[in-house]
């Protein structure tokens, strides 16, 4: 308590009978007692010290210095951040001074990311990516932006994009998607020279072990009862979508999927065709679809010309009866693969007709479905009188796929 207590002025008088100004108290463990002639002295000893008793009970002390207040400010903090260190601060600094390179143009995060945005969104114009891949990456970047608000693009440091991809644990295909949309933002800061090294590369990357997946299907009933339901609806004018994503395996997606972009004279019933084009297609491919009997007859029975594939107001209606059929991502499409597959087993004809490659097809449809599902599931018919009718000698065409 005595070492925490302010000095004190006090008079005293010496042993010779001289009154005098005695400065007292306790500084770093020590007992100070000083003696001045005036009052005036003593106060001034005394403010000195009280300062040197404040600066050490805080930490502080006083020193001669060419630094600025701005500057030991800087300093100060410097070695805060390096404590528990096993180098100095001469060390980083060193190492600073050797390896960093001042970008050619200083860019704010938030500039540059608009920037980015706006080429992306040219190539999406030209046809090089697709909306889906634009509105992804306008998400991811926004996210950065927003975790370093009001910092340049040269300031982001390596362990600070890997903290910015880590954030709320992500699974390994999730971080890996992340690092590749924030690897071609700083591709494209680099080129544009907002930064003298783009960090990307020393971002870790996970290798994700490939296992065989199972794909989410519908059963040949289930998909009998969804086709039966749909007959019944609004006069059958959903018939067309379902049919073509079901047994044509078309990417089912609005509204931006490959089935928004099919048009009635891309689907010929003389030549047994569905034409996809490079534009529509998802991997930027043309391929030819054969038309199978059952496919044919739901065609028929519901003419193009007369029922348009996307009804109006299609994802809000579509809303409705996602559950009750279980209509999950691609579930159609999954579900023709797999049939495809066991029917005709040909995983590389699969693969043609859906557009994606034989691996895929090997990992996720093989041996899903059985030949007499697939059997039940391709002898789906129309069950009205009209459709009836409409589909009758469909069943003495050939069953193999045609050529495409």
């Amino acid at each position: 308590m005595a070492q925490a207590a302010p000095f004190s002025v006090s008079e005293f008088t010496n042993p010779s009978g001289e009154v005098v100004f005695r400065v007292t108290g306790w500084l770093d463990g020590r007992r100070i007692r000083k003696n001045f002639p005036t009052k005036v002295e003593a106060e001034a000893e005394r403010q000195v010290l009280e300062i040197q008793r404040l600066q050490s009970d805080s930490g502080v002390r006083t020193a001669a210095t060419r630094l600025s207040d701005a500057q030991l400010h800087e300093a100060e903090a410097a070695f805060r951040r390096i404590s528990g260190k096993t180098r100095s601060l001469s060390f980083y600094l060193d190492f600073a001074l050797a390896t960093y390179r001042e970008p050619e143009n200083q860019k704010s995060l938030s500039e540059a990311v608009a920037d980015y945005k706006r080429a992306k969104a040219h190539e999406q114009e030209q046809g090089q990516i697709s909306v889906p891949q634009l509105d992804r990456i306008g998400w991811d970047l926004k996210r950065l932006d927003e975790h370093f608000p009001k910092r340049a693009v040269a300031e982001l440091t390596l362990p600070a994009i890997v903290a910015f991809l880590e954030r709320g644990r992500p699974s390994m295909k999730t971080y890996n998607n992340r690092r590749g949309i924030v690897s071609t933002f700083f591709k494209h800061a680099f080129h544009r020279g907002w930064i003298a090294d783009n960090p990307i590369p020393k971002v870790p990357h996970y290798r994700i072990r490939r296992k065989r997946g199972v794909a989410v299907t519908l059963s040949a009933k289930q998909a009998g009862e969804l086709m039966e339901h749909f007959e019944k609806v609004e006069g059958g004018r959903w018939i067309p979508y379902f049919a073509l994503c079901l047994f044509a395996g078309i990417r089912p997606g609005v509204p931006h999927g490959e089935i928004t972009k099919v048009r009635p004279g891309d689907v010929n019933l003389e030549s047994g065709i569905i034409s996809i084009s490079s534009d529509a297609s998802k991997v930027r491919e043309p391929r030819r679809i054969a038309i199978q009997p059952n496919l044919a007859a739901w065609l028929r029975a519901y003419p193009l010309s007369k029922f348009p594939i996307i009804v109006g107001n299609f994802k809000k209606r579509r809303e409705k009866f996602r559950d009750q059929f279980s209509l999950s991502h691609d579930v159609l499409r999954h579900t023709f693969i797999s049939m495809f597959v066991a029917k005709f087993r040909s995983i590389g004809e699969a693969a043609i007709q859906a557009g994606n490659s034989e691996s895929i097809n090997r990992r996720h449809y093989l041996d899903l479905k059985d030949r007499n599902e697939a059997e039940v599931f391709f002898g789906i018919m129309p069950r009205l009188a009209a459709a009836a009718d409409s589909g009758k000698g469909t069943e003495q065409q050939a069953r193999a796929p045609k050529a495409a």
